[in-house]
């Protein structure tokens, strides 16, 4: 069994898309992955798969939250290594100093990267860009509700990836990890 963590665009975030996490459990169940586990609450799912999964996991998954739950997201699915991977390729050191204002963008797909190369040849001062293979790394001193460069990533990319900020993506890398 290998462990993953599906990261729900939209969901259980703000006022809109509220999801019982036991509806979501549920739901995710229902798909036939196991030890299925709600984290956070925000929208991150740990599952087990006996196969290898990602993009048709994530697939299934925004299908069945369409038709059980009634809400249209997206979902970028990644396996222990992938998230480690993830947050590895990670070459900001802001992440660490303020983590809440660090924002790891996990692209839905991982083609989404090569929409961000003409940001990366900006200057976003005092804000900064990193693009790895599977994520966007975006350092927000003043937070991301009124980031250029969150609003400029998320005009290129939207609903094609979804954002955590570090200390988010530390603690699930620490839930799949620790269970794998």
């Amino acid at each position: 069994m290998t462990r993953f963590v599906a990261l729900i665009r939209g969901i259980n975030v703000g006022r809109a898309k509220r999801v019982a996490m036991a509806d979501l459990r549920r739901t995710i169940e229902k798909l036939g992955y196991r030890d299925v586990a709600t984290a956070l609450n925000s929208g991150n799912v740990i599952f087990s798969a006996a196969v290898r999964t990602g993009a048709s996991a994530a697939r299934r998954i925004e299908s069945a939250i369409a038709s059980e739950l009634g809400f249209d997201v997206r979902v970028a699915v990644l396996s222990g290594p992938d998230l480690h991977a993830v947050i590895r390729e990670n070459a900001l050191s802001q992440a660490d100093t303020e983590p809440s204002r660090f924002f790891v963008c996990v692209f839905a797909d991982p083609d989404c990267g090569s929409l961000l190369k003409p940001l990366t040849r900006k200057d976003w001062t005092p804000e900064m860009l990193g693009v790895g293979r599977r994520a966007a790394y975006l350092w927000c001193p003043n937070g991301s509700a009124h980031s250029p460069l969150n609003a400029a990533v998320n005009g290129l990319i939207g609903r094609q990836a979804t954002s955590r900020n570090w200390a988010t993506m530390k603690r699930l890398e620490e839930l799949v990890l620790a269970d794998a």
